[in-house]
């Protein structure tokens, strides 16, 4: 049931306008991809950060914590947003028409 959601997020590219902070239009699925792209992007920079210091090319434990972090964080915001979307989803599927 999931999947069929996904796949329609992904490949939407029409929708009502969202005023970002650039000022551009975009759609909610632009959105949507970007937010998940910074999300998948703060992941890398943690794995990177695990990896240098696994192999002793970064001393400072701090910054790979704080990393990590971040992208644990992200992460979690991101399937918080996505239950929402599920959640809203569902409620739309039982309005009776």
């Amino acid at each position: 049931m999931v999947e069929p959601i996904k796949n329609n997020l992904l490949n939407l590219n029409t929708g009502p306008a969202v005023k970002t902070q650039t000022g551009a239009n975009d759609t909610f699925a632009t959105a949507l991809k970007d937010s998940i792209s910074k999300v998948n992007n703060l992941q890398q920079e943690a794995d990177v950060a695990i990896q240098g210091l696994a192999k002793g090319e970064l001393n400072n434990i701090h910054d790979t914590m704080i990393a990590i972090e971040k992208a644990n964080i992200s992460f979690n915001m991101m399937v918080q947003v996505r239950n929402k979307l599920v959640q809203a989803y569902e409620e739309i599927m039982r309005t009776q028409v």
